[in-house]
This record gives C-alpha cells, structure tokens and sequence, in this order.
C-alpha cells in the first residue's frame, strides 16, 4: 500500500505553495503496475530516443484538458491514481517550428486564445470567490530517468545507480541506496564521464518521486540543497557553450523539473540559486543556432546522438522546467524572476537567442494566465518593463518572434486584466469600469492575436491599466530600444510605442526628468530621421502638458552650451497646438526673467544663459512663431535686458554647474552677449521687423547696445525704430513696460527705463495715467542713479510734446531747476530744453529763478551749456568761446571771454564763486581753465560785494592748490593769486567820458 500523502506546511526558504491542496502525481502508470511491469516515464522514453540516435517523431497536436484531478476520476470512473495517466494520455507535445529550428513545448491548451474576458461581472465573481479559488495541475507528465537499458552498457557509480525501476514507493532499500550514491557525490567524489553525470542526475530525478510517500527522502533532499545547486552548477559549467554533444544538459532541466513538480524548488530562494538560474538560462539560449550545430556535428562527430533531435529535446526540456516552476508556485513574484533571468535575452541582437527566449516566455506567460494566484501580496514590479519588452518583440522583422511576442502578450493581457481588478481601489472602481471599456472598445477594432502587426497598439490596450510607475517602466524600456544600432525595426517600433504611450497617458507619468535625460541620451545613437522626431514629438507631448512643462525645461536646460545638434533640433522642432505653444515659451521666457529679478550676482546663473540659447534655438526653427508674436513685448525687453546683464561677461564669469562639462572644455569663443544679440536678432527676423533690423545694422546699434556707456543709446535708437516702423508692437510694448518698470534689479529697470521713455514720443502715451508717467518721472529725477536721472528728462522731454501734458509737466518746474545745478552736461542740456518749451507758461517767480539759475550756467565749462543759455537769453557769445584749444595756452582769447562774462553777469550772478567750484574737479584741465578763470575774471568783480566779502575766500582756495603735484598748475594758481590781490587793491576805474559831456555837466542849468 503506498504510504499516506504528506502535509506539508512549508518546503523552502523563498519558495511559496499554494494555499490550496494540489493533487499529487504517482511515480508510476496506473495501467502499468496492475501488470507489474516497470514504469517508464517520459524523460525516460526521452533519454532512449536520444541513445537511439533517432529524430523524434512529432506526436499529433492534441488540446490539454486542465480540469481538476476529481473531475477525471469521476469522469474515468477509476480512481486517483488513474487520472494521472489520464492527463499524460491526453497531454500531447506541441511543436513549433522556428525556420530551421524546431522548439518542442508542451504547453496550455490553444482553445484560450479568443477575446479577452473584460466582463466587471465575472472578474468580480473573481474578486469574491478569491479566498477559495483551487488550482488545478496542468498536464504536467512525469519526467523520471534514465532507463534501465542504457545504464547497462557503462561503468555506473555504485550497483544501487543500475536499478532504477520501482513500483509505487520505493522501498526503503532501495531508497537508502539512492540517498548513499547520492551522498557520495556531495562529499565529494566527482563525476567523470557522461554516463556517471546522467546516472547521477537520474538518481535524483528518481529519488524526488518518493518524496509524497518518504519522510526520509523528503528530509535528505531538503537538508542537502545547496549541496546539490552547487553540483548542477558545476555539471552546467563543464558543458560546452558553443556545441551540444551531449545530454547530460537536458538531463540538468529535467532533475530541476522533476524537483520543482514536488516543490522543491533549487532556482529560487537564495543567491546561489539564482546565480545556477541565470547560468542554465544562458546555456541553453545562447548556443548556436540549430543550422550551426548541425553543421559542427558533420564536422566534429558527436557520438550516438542526432544534434537535431537531441537540440530539440533539450529545449523541449527546458522549456517544461520554466512551465513547472509557475504551475506550482503560481504567483507573480516567481514570473518577476523568471523574466528577470530571460529579459538580457529576449532584447537579444541575435535572432537566435531572441526566438528561444520569446518562445519560452510565451509559454511561461501561457501557462501563468490559467493558474494565477490572486493571493496577497501581488508582488509583480516590473510589469510595465515586461509589456514593453514584448510589445517591441512584437514588431521584431521575424514573424517567427513577433507571433510568439503577440500570444505572450495575449495572455499577459489576461493576468495584467485579474491582477488590476484584485489589486484596485475600491474607491477607483468607476475609473476602473472606464479602463475596461476603452480597453475593450480598442479589441473590438483590433484583432488581439494580430498584436504583432500593431506592435504600437499594444500600448493603447495596455496603458489604461498600468499606473505611474509601471508606464515610466515602459517608457524607460522603450528608449532602451533606441540603443539597438543593429536592428532599424527596434528603434521603428521604440518610436511608435513611445509616441503613442505618452499621447494616450497624458499626465500620469512620474519621474519624468529621468525620461529626459535617456532621451536626450538617445538623440545621438538614434539612425533614422523620423523615429528621432518621433521622440522629439514626445518631448512636445511631454512639455505641452503644464504639469511637466517647468520639469521638462528644466531638465533641458542642464546641458552644455552651446547645445549639440541633436539637441538644437530638439529645441528646433519642438511643436504643439497654439495655447501649449505659448505656454512653452511663456514658462522658457520666466526661466530667464527669473534671473533679472534678483540683485546682480557675482557670477550669472547658468540658466540664463542656457535659456538664452534656447530661445535663439526655438527662434530659429520658427515652429512656436505665433506664440513669438504674442509674446513679442516680454521676449524683446527680457532680451534686452540679458544684454545688458551680459555686457562685459565671458563664460568664466558664469556660474557652470558642477560636472557639467565632463567630456567636453567650456568654449571660449562663445559668451552670454553673443547669445543674447543672436537671440535678438533672430526675433526681429522671425516677427518681420525687417525695418528695425537694417535701422538697428546701419547705425550701428548693435555695437551701441554692447558697449557699457552706450547702451543705452542702442536702447534708444531701438525703441525710436520700433516706434517708427511699427506703431502696434510699439504701444504693445509700452502697456507691458508700465508694470515691467516695478520688477527686477537696476540692470532690468534701467534697461527697461530707457526703452519705456523713447516710447512716450507716441500720441498713446497720453492715456497713460499719471502715475505711471509724470509721477513716475519725477520719482526718477530724484534717484541717486545719474542714468535714471537722464531718462526722466528725457521722457518729459518727449512728454512735453503733446500740449495735455504740459500742466502735468510745470508741476515738475523746481526738480527741473535743480537738474540745471549737475555737473553732467547732458542733465543740463536736456533741463533747458524742457524749459525753453516751458518759459510762456512761467510766473514771474519761477521765471526769475530760472533766470539766476541760467546765469549760474555761465560758469560751465561746456561750450554747449553755454551756446543754449545764450541762445535763451539772446547773446552773442564772443568767438573765442568757440576755441578748441586749451585756454590757458591762449591767455588773450581767455581774457576776452572772461571779460564778455564778467559784464554780463554783474550784479546779476556770482560767476565767479560758480567757476571756482570747478576748480576742484578730479580732471586736471578743468582744473587749470578753473583757476585761470578766477585770475581773469576777479578784476570784473562787484566792488561793493568785495568790500562786503573780501578775496579771503578765493585766496585761500587757490593757496591749497599751491601744493598740487602739477607744476603748469601751480604756475596758474600763483598768477591768479597775484590778480586777485590786484583787484583787492587796486579798485575798477571810473569809466572815462568824452570832455563835451564833463564840460556840459559843469554848466548851470
């Protein structure tokens, strides 16, 4: 009788058994041991096929039958023991035929292979029922030894090796013999020769089916597991890579088989199972394709074996191996490891390698879709990473591989489908029943076994169901695909995928800045034009989307400048709908107002410049020109404003990330304001200011706005272009620099100052309330900034033009007054002028103390200051005022101005405490034209103010500079020190008349 069946809570540390109770297969065929015949099980009958050198006959195509165990026993009307060789009766290979390769894979039944089941009705009676779901056992059949009759003809290890047979449970003699000859291979006698190898493997695929009858047997394999991975490993690695003589290989997946089918599992668990897990995978897919073998058997005879029959038993082995070890532990956990292990493999540039690997997982994914356990936890972490893996077999140019691809992913749809509905919210359950919908309106149109022809169709069925880390796998994958150089079709179908995925989950996407980076990795390697717009086209999806956008450009710009040309195409052809355009440039354009709104910095932010670049980049590629002239305001003055920021500056001066510029040296031959005038430049072009630009290239205004001191001219000559040419972008501009003029450090203020102040020449300038003009204005004329000083006079200048705004402007007549006090001779000049404009409107108040302040004037050594004051005041100044030589070397026409003045201006102005303030200038010319001055003009003064005041005060004056490091100075002083004590002394003569008049007041009236 045989033992009773064993239960058995727990096997191995990191294999997992079902919840439910499997049946159990006999060791034996039922209709055999009535007879008392011995039991020759199917590797067996396989190992003497293989001796017998002979081609394995294909046996016909039959459909497995997976019904439970019960159901066969009632249905035969035997017992339990007969219904396992009901099911290996009605197992049947299945073969399929790669080319010249023939893959022999006993699998699941192919009457599975319709539509999807995407009814919520039946996968909720999934869900309820799920705490009592049972699995039934797939045609498995048994995989005993090595025959009897084979072992006759070696040498074997001990007698115990040559007996093999058994009927029912071994007996204990027997058993104890395995155990010894198997315990003598562990404590370390090797195994020389095939024979002692296959004798060695078929032992302990004969021991393992005791293990539901024997404690014993159990309990010995169990406790010497690692003994026997590291044996295997060893037999695997003696095996020859590159050739198949022998079948000690096979021999190696069907011991594994035959212990995973007792759940003794020796490739899952531990590093070191994993590592003979990883090596029997390369074994068997990497050797040479069957064409090869073939030839190097005619070459290299291989003994009594046939390479083609024997090829095709090993891989037909190897596959079941696979096959059992989800069919007994059928959760998801073991599927991540399985791909884990065939992954390097089915992204394989050798076609070979790519066949055997699709072929298995195929069937792996076939066997799993009928027996997933939907038990807690569902640990399945690379789900996105598998469907795209198979979506791009799916487009592989082998139809052979693409059609194995398009039935894995048809069963990978049945578990995604079970293993999302057991796993969702039940909050989500709505957004659930639309996945399924659009999931199933999607089959309706596309036939799902035809995947292979749609490969890209794939990620429109699978994208409803993956979340955010699964589709940032899949992305991920896909542009892994791009690397592939050898074979076009991959990065054809990466292209595809990508574009479609990413159109179809819109915003679910995480770590996208990681998406970024590969991609703009792969730009290089990738060969063909139009898959590389394809994922340009992505990086649009994927930055027209406001929740990416700041992230995408972020990422994009962290790279060298200037830009390769891969990435200059990027920037180039990026593309989306007119809202998403504007958007994109929009936030590109803040990327770079962000850095004018902090106060100046040591070093200039690398973003600006880098957004610089790109700004030149997208110009010049024209595809985002309406959002340009929607935005043409803010890109013109944010322009503007990054030249003068740049002005001065190379790229040492930029503040460079670290690391950036591992592989290649920063350019010296570029810097930040060649990139800002390109940008420029390329804008007017690009909006059709085509008048602008040559006004801007014929005066050199280019040249203006790149120099320091003149920038602001350039600016000017600008805005007067703009104004000319195009009145509506003009006035556009000015609405946008009416708050702009709030923002930003100086650099922006000034910059945008001096554009906002030309633009007040325009008649609109009158609807601009008063704050933001004159008020504006005057708050300018009192900052410490002498530049914005200038501005504000020169935009009342422009003001004062339109006759509404004169009132405004007489409010300002005391802070005009005072500019007529500055040292710089263009704060003056342009305070006359705004006053000569103004001097009809004047009471006589403001009119006399203008007048005084003009007379102060006449102290100015600018020949221009004087020409308007005389001018104004109707004199004609003297020739010699007009002299380009240096005074004191023409002491005659010196006295001749000094003398003009000096009569003109007494008793009306103190010119001479006005030009003695001159003499304490920091330049030594006006210095000297300072003190000479003083000397000529002392003899002109008042002599009633003298008697008042003395020379003590210019006397002293002048003795500090005795001591001046200049000696033509110190000569200067000294004369006008002697005139100046002259006239002290020696007071003005009286005028002298002619002696009529003296004759005639002498007469008595």
């Amino acid at each position: 009788m045989p033992l009773p069946r064993r239960g058995r809570e727990s096997r191995l540390a990191g294999s997992r058994v079902a919840g439910t109770s499997l049946p159990r297969a006999r060791a034996h065929s039922p209709r055999r041991a009535g007879r008392g015949t011995q039991l020759l099980s199917h590797a067996q009958r396989l190992t003497r096929r293989r001796h017998s050198s002979e081609q394995v006959t294909p046996e016909p195509e039959q459909q497995a039958d997976f019904r439970s165990e019960k159901w066969l026993q009632e249905r035969a009307g035997g017992d339990a023991r007969d219904s396992r060789q009901a099911l290996l009766a009605g197992m049947g290979s299945r073969h399929r035929f790669f080319s010249q390769e023939e893959v022999v894979i006993p699998c699941a039944s192919d009457n599975d292979s319709g539509s999807v089941d995407l009814q919520l009705s039946n996968l909720d009676d999934i869900k309820k029922g799920e705490s009592s779901i049972e699995f039934t056992d797939l045609d498995i059949p048994d995989i005993p030894g090595l025959p009897l009759e084979s072992l006759t003809e070696r040498e074997s290890l001990t007698d115990s090796f040559r007996h093999l047979a058994y009927e029912g449970p071994f007996s204990e003699a027997n058993v104890q013999r395995l155990i010894q000859s198997i315990q003598e291979v562990i404590g370390g006698h090797p195994l020389k020769g095939e024979l002692e190898k296959l004798t060695f493997l078929q032992s302990l695929s004969s021991l393992s089916q005791n293990i539901p009858y024997d404690e014993t047997t159990d309990t010995f394999i169990l406790s010497h597991i690692e003994d026997i991975v590291h044996i295997l490993n060893d037999l695997v690695q003696e095996e020859p890579l590159r050739s198949l003589f022998s079948p000690v290989r096979q021999e190696v997946f069907v011991t594994i088989a035959n212990l995973s089918y007792h759940n003794v599992h020796l490739l899952f668990g531990s590093e070191d199972r994993a590592d003979l897990f990883q090596l029997i995978t390369r074994s068997m897919i990497t050797l040479p394709p069957l064409k090869t073998l073939t030839q190097l058997q005619e070459i290299t005879p291989s003994g009594p074996y046939d390479t083609e029959c024997l090829y095709r038993q090993t891989f037909q082995a190897f596959s079941e191996m696979l096959q059992i070890l989800v069919v007994k532990d059928p959760h998801l956990e073991n599927l991540d490891t399985i791909f884990q292990h065939l992954d390097p493999w089915l992204q394989s540039p050798k076609d070979h390698e790519r066949k055997r690997a699709t072929a298995s997982m195929a069937q792996v994914l076939k066997c799993l879709s009928k027996h997933l356990c939907l038990k807690p936890p569902l640990r399945f972490q690379r789900l996105g990473h598998l469907v795209a893996v198979m979506a791009l077999l799916c487009g592989d140019p082998l139809q052979v591989v693409a059609e194995e691809a398009a039935e894995g992913t048809h069963y990978l749809l049945h578990i995604t489908l079970r293993m999302k509905y057991v796993t969702h919210d039940e909050k989500n359950h709505q957004n659930l029943r639309k996945a399924l919908k659009k999931c199933r309106d999607f089959l309706e149109l596309y036939n799902i076994k035809r995947f292979y022809r749609y490969p890209f169709k794939i990620a429109q069925v699978f994208e409803v169901f993956l979340n955010s880390e699964e589709l940032c796998q899949f992305v991920m994958t896909t542009l892994d695909g791009l690397k592939n150089l050898r074979h076009s079709y991959t990065q054809k179908a990466a292209g595809e995928l990508l574009m479609t995925l990413v159109k179809n989950a819109e915003s679910r996407f995480e770590k996208v800045p990681e998406i970024m980076g590969i991609i703009c990795a792969r730009l290089s390697i990738i060969s063909q034009p139009r898959v590389r717009q394809q994922v340009i086209s992505t990086v649009s999806l994927f930055i027209s989307r406001p929740k990416y956008t700041d992230i995408v450009l972020s990422h994009l710009l962290c790279h060298p400048i200037p830009y390769d040309r891969y990435l200059t195409e990027l920037w180039r052809t990026l593309e989306a709908e007119l809202p998403s355009t504007t958007w994109i440039l929009w936030r590109l354009l803040r990327k770079l107002q962000k850095c004018h709104m902090v106060p100046t910095q040591e070093k200039m932010a690398y973003v600006a410049v880098a957004a610089t670049c790109a700004l030149y980049e997208v110009f010049m590629g024209n595809r985002l020109r309406a959002a340009m002239l929607r935005l043409f305001p803010q890109l013109l003055m944010t322009l503007l404003i990054q030249i003068h920021h740049s002005i001065g500056l190379t790229m040492s001066d930029v503040n460079i990330p670290s690391g950036l510029y591992t592989e290649q040296k920063v350019s010296t031959e570029v810097t930040p304001l060649c990139f800002a005038i390109q940008a420029t430049k390329s804008l007017l072009l690009r909006t059709l200011c085509w008048q602008e630009f040559h006004i801007m290239e014929k005066n050199k205004g280019w040249t203006l706005l790149e120099e320091k001191d003149r920038h602001l001219q350039g600016i000017s000559l600008l805005a007067n272009a703009l104004l000319e040419r195009n009145q509506l972008l003009a006035h556009k501009v000015m609405y946008l620099l009416v708050p702009f003029l709030n923002r930003g450090n100086d650099k922006h203020k000034l910059t945008s100052a001096g554009f906002f102040v030309e633009l007040l020449q325009s008649p609109v300038a009158r609807r601009l309330p008063s704050k933001y003009s004159t008020a504006r204005l005057k708050d300018w004329l009192n900052h410490e900034n002498e530049a914005f000083r200038i501005l504000a006079l020169r935009g009342l200048c422009n003001l004062i033009r339109h006759q509404e705004m004169r009132e405004d402007i007489k409010s300002l007549l005391p802070c005009i007054l005072d500019s007529l006090y500055e040292t710089d001779e263009k704060i003056v000049l342009l305070a006359i002028q705004i006053l000569l404009k103004l001097v009809r409107t004047m009471d006589f108040t403001t009119l006399a103390a203008m007048m005084r302040t003009l007379f102060s004037l006449f102290g100015d050594e600018s020949r221009r200051v004087l020409t308007i004051c005389a001018h104004f005041l109707k004199w004609k100044l003297p020739q010699e005022v007009y002299c380009r030589d240096p005074l004191y070397i023409r002491p005659t026409e010196a006295g001749k101005i000094c003398r003009f003045f000096g009569i003109k201006c007494r008793g009306k102005i103190n010119i001479l405490a006005q030009t003695l303030m001159y003499s304490k200038n920091t330049k030594l010319p006006i210095r000297r034209a300072a003190v000479l001055f003083v000397g000529l003009l002392s003899k002109y003064m008042d002599q009633n103010e003298l008697s008042i005041k003395g020379t003590d005060w210019i006397q002293n004056d002048l003795r500090e500079m005795l001591h001046d490091h200049e000696p033509s100075l110190r000569i200067i002083v000294s004369q006008a020190l002697f005139r100046v004590q002259k006239a002290m002394a020696e007071p003005e003569p009286e005028p002298s008349v002619c002696w009529l008049r003296k004759l005639m007041g002498c007469l008595p009236t």
